[in-house]
């Protein structure tokens, strides 16, 4: 059963650093392949985001079916990573602390 406690572990840390990870990895590839959608996202009327305003608009865009008509395996994939990742990441959580509780008393 400890074995299982970690494993659950494990698998929240690496969905939640996987969910984290996955709005960057979307940005790569519309930067990559899809230069004139990145622009929108990246630009305002004003110039250039900063990273913090960046990031806020790439959680938009990953909300958005937008991405869905690029029909990019590799964005959806990212998208559903991004989407599930931190769902997945705090059931394992939680199930990881049910078994601790289970066993604790």
């Amino acid at each position: 059963m400890l074995l299982l406690y970690f494993a659950l572990l494990l698998a929240g840390v690496t969905l939640f650093t996987l969910s984290f990870a996955a709005p960057f990895q979307v940005a790569a590839l519309m930067r990559k392949r899809y230069p004139q959608h990145w622009q929108i996202v990246a630009e305002s009327a004003h110039g250039k985001l900063g990273w913090f305003r960046l990031w806020v608009r790439m959680q938009y865009v990953l909300r958005s079916p937008a991405l869905l008509a690029l029909d990019d395996r590799a964005v959806l994939r990212w998208r559903r990573i991004w989407r599930f990742g931190l769902l997945a990441g705090w059931a394992c959580w939680l199930a990881a602390l049910a078994i601790r509780l289970h066993y604790a008393g």
